[in-house]
């Protein structure tokens, strides 16, 4: 539309989408052809896979970022972004939770976005573990089955690093 009404523009500006449906997440692979970069929105993405309104207090009990349909969604994303060379950051609650960090480094993701007064204690963490800690992580949640058994497993993992979080 800038072109056709001769409008200059910076044609090098970076195009990307966020991708905070569960129909985004799943069709990852064919969007990746059109963008630079994802940005996984962890809030509306676990919200709309769990069919759960934060905001309900009927239910919102139930909303939960590392249920393991969500991880299961943020993994598919980051290995289609990864496969066509699409960069990928998570923004959202879970990415300034002390207890999903390593889970997400250790899926790959490498950029976070989050609120001002959580960068320390994420900083923290990120500088306390390697990569292949967090692989380590990542490949036992993966292998779990529950949101109770890995919100228990990856807090006590954040804990043994940054125990005055919880």
């Amino acid at each position: 539309d800038l072109d056709d009404e001769g409008i200059p523009y910076n044609r090098k500006i970076k195009v990307g989408i966020m991708v905070e449906t569960p129909a985004a997440a799943l069709t990852a692979s064919m969007l990746a052809r059109d963008v630079e970069f994802f940005s996984i929105g962890t809030n509306d993405l676990t919200q709309y896979t769990l069919a759960v309104d934060r905001g309900n207090e009927l239910v919102s009990t139930l909303y939960s970022s590392v249920d393991p349909a969500v991880i299961r969604l943020i993994r598919t994303v980051i290995q289609d972004a990864h496969k066509a060379r699409v960069d990928v950051n998570v923004c959202g609650e879970m990415a300034s939770e002390p207890e999903s960090v390593m889970l997400l480094l250790g899926l790959g993701i490498r950029k976070l976005s989050m609120a001002a007064p959580m960068i320390p204690e994420i900083k923290q963490i990120i500088r306390s573990v390697t990569i292949e800690e967090c692989n380590k992580v990542a490949r036992k949640v993966l292998g779990m089955n529950s949101e109770r058994q890995i919100s228990g497993f990856l807090r006590d993992a954040a804990r043994k690093i940054l125990p005055e979080a919880f």
